[in-house]
C-alpha cells in the first residue's frame, strides 16, 4: 500500500468527532427536534444526525435524552435585566410593553425553538410540564408582579402567563390568523391592556386567594422546586421532584 507523504495512514471517515463547539451544536439540533417533536417524538439518533455526530457523542455529552431536553431548554433570558427594563417606563403602557417583549422573543430564531420543544412536550413529559407550570406561575411573570409591589402577586403572574401563552400556543402552533401573521405592535397593541390589567388592575373579590409571600419580594428560592427525573410506579415521589397528573 502507497502512502502519500503527510497523510495520516487508515484515517476514518463517518461522523465528527468532538470538537469545541460540538457541544452547541448537539444543543441546537436538540432545540430544533424538540421543537418540532416534542419530547416523546424526538429522539437521541435524529439529534445526532441533525448535528452531524455519532449518537454515542450525545450520551456522552449528555447522558440520557432528558438531560439532554433540560439543557436544551434553558430559558435564554437574564429575568433580573429584563424586569427593570420592562419597569422602567409609566405604569400605562406596562402591558403592552411586556407582550411585546414576549412576541419579540418568541420571534427570535435561536429562541423559538427552545420554547416550543417545552410547549410540545409538556402534555407528555412531566418534567417538561414542571418547567411549564413554574414558566407561567413564577419566572419572569412572577419577578414582574412582585416587583410592582401589589398584593397577589402569584394570582396576578399566573393569569398574565396563561393568557400569553393562549396567545403564543395560537400564534406559533396552531397559526392561526390573523393572530400568526400580526406584528408584535399590533398584537401588544390589541392583548397588552388585558396583561395589565392582570399585572397592575382590580382583580375583583378574591376571597382567600392571595400570595404565597409579600409583595415586592423577590421569589424565595424554596419556591422553586428543580426539575427531576419523572416518577416511576415504584418511586412515588421524591422531595424536591417536579410531577404532574398524568394526561388523560
Amino acid at each position: 500500500m502507497t502512502v502519500t507523504p503527510g497523510a495520516a495512514p487508515g484515517r476514518r471517515t463517518g461522523r465528527r468527532p468532538g470538537t469545541e463547539d460540538t457541544r452547541g451544536r448537539i444543543l441546537a439540533a436538540a432545540r430544533a427536534a424538540f421543537g418540532e417533536r416534542g419530547y416523546e417524538g424526538a429522539t437521541v439518533r435524529d439529534v445526532a444526525s441533525r448535528a452531524g455526530v455519532d449518537p454515542a457523542l450525545v450520551h456522552h455529552y449528555f447522558g440520557t435524552k432528558q438531560r439532554l431536553f433540560l439543557a436544551a431548554s434553558e430559558f435564554p433570558v437574564d429575568v433580573a435585566e429584563v424586569v427593570p427594563r420592562l419597569l422602567a417606563g409609566p405604569r400605562d403602557g406596562l402591558g403592552e410593553r411586556f407582550v411585546r417583549f414576549v412576541v419579540e422573543l418568541w420571534d427570535r430564531p435561536e429562541v423559538r425553538p427552545l420554547l416550543m420543544g417545552i410547549v410540545r412536550s409538556a402534555t407528555t413529559d412531566p418534567v417538561a410540564a414542571g418547567m411549564m407550570r413554574r414558566l407561567l406561575a413564577e419566572g419572569p411573570f412572577l419577578a414582574l408582579a412582585r416587583a410592582i409591589a401589589l398584593p397577589d402577586a402569584r394570582l396576578r403572574a399566573t393569569l398574565a402567563g396563561t393568557q400569553l401563552m393562549g396567545l403564543v400556543m395560537a400564534r406559533y402552533v396552531v397559526l392561526v390568523e390573523p393572530i400568526a401573521t400580526m406584528t408584535a405592535a399590533e398584537l401588544a397593541a390589541a392583548v397588552g391592556p388585558t396583561i395589565e390589567r392582570y399585572l397592575v388592575g382590580d382583580l375583583g373579590d378574591l376571597g382567600d386567594l392571595g400570595d404565597l409571600g409579600e409583595p415586592g419580594l423577590p421569589v424565595d428560592p424554596s419556591d422553586l422546586v428543580e426539575p427531576g427525573p419523572p416518577s416511576s410506579p415504584a418511586d412515588p415521589g421524591r422531595p424536591g421532584q417536579a410531577t404532574a397528573p398524568p394526561v388523560r
